[in-house]
């Protein structure tokens, strides 16, 4: 992708969580909105989706160690789930965004010279789709990547079990990578709040990363057009105010 695009029309990457996708509770409205909503954004700049596999993958990898699959098999689980909700959504989007999945990032970049958005799931065996979106972003120099989640941002313990939790609205990426990696053991089908890998490669690219609560849509797509908006942004170049 040119590095001559404005600030305003810069390439951005978004990482929205399967816990976000399908949560048994009116999905198919959020879907229907969320696939407006990068519709638009798509038509003004260049917009790659990657959506993860949330319980539904949790389920089958869980079934599959039951059953004594290797990590690797596991892992290969999980980026099937991933891949039918990349479907899913993208059928819902309808052209141009293609919808057949790219499998890897150079596919992703190619199919990003003619249409936007481009949506996909996991790519391989030891990568998360957080990990997809960070190696994608830096092919595309993305101006941020903005991660949809749960949770409406960084948090100093689980707000989910601690009702006194803290937000944390602004770190550096020394102290998020800390974070992750002291959260994430890589197992397939693990809960973490970023992937150790994506962590690792924005912070040497130096893109900001922006966490956001993914069901609030009027606030995703602040966070996606560089706004200020909820949630909690990684990484001192981060142009995004958040509040």
């Amino acid at each position: 992708m040119p590095s001559t695009r404005p600030p305003d029309r810069a390439p951005v990457v978004l990482s929205i969580g399967g816990s976000v996708l399908v949560t048994g509770t009116e999905d198919a409205a959020y879907l229907a909105r969320l696939a407006d909503l990068l519709r638009k954004v798509g038509a003004e700049r260049a917009l790659v989706v990657t959506t993860g596999g949330g319980r539904s993958a949790r389920d089958y990898i869980r079934i599959g160690r039951d059953l004594g699959l290797t990590e690797y098999e596991l892992d290969e689980l999980g980026i099937d789930v991933t891949r039918l909700h990349a479907r899913l959504l993208a059928a819902r989007v309808g052209p141009p965004t293609p919808t057949d999945p790219p499998t890897t990032v150079r596919e992703v970049v190619k199919e990003l010279r003619h249409a936007s958005p481009v949506i996909l799931g996991g790519t391989e065996p030891g990568h998360t789709t957080d990990g997809v979106a960070a190696l994608v972003a830096v092919r595309i120099r993305a101006e941020r990547v903005v991660n949809a989640t749960d949770v409406d941002g960084v948090y100093d313990r689980d707000p989910r079990t601690s009702p006194g939790a803290r937000r944390i609205e602004q770190m550096n990426w020394s102290e998020f990578r800390a974070m992750v990696h002291a959260g994430s053991s890589g197992e397939a089908g693990q809960n973490f709040l970023f992937d150790r890998l994506g962590a690792d490669v924005l912070a040497r690219a130096r893109i900001p990363l922006l966490i956001v609560p993914g069901r609030d849509l009027a606030n995703l797509e602040k966070a996606l057009l560089g706004r200020p908006c909820r949630g909690s942004r990684i990484g001192e170049e981060t142009r995004a105010k958040t509040a």
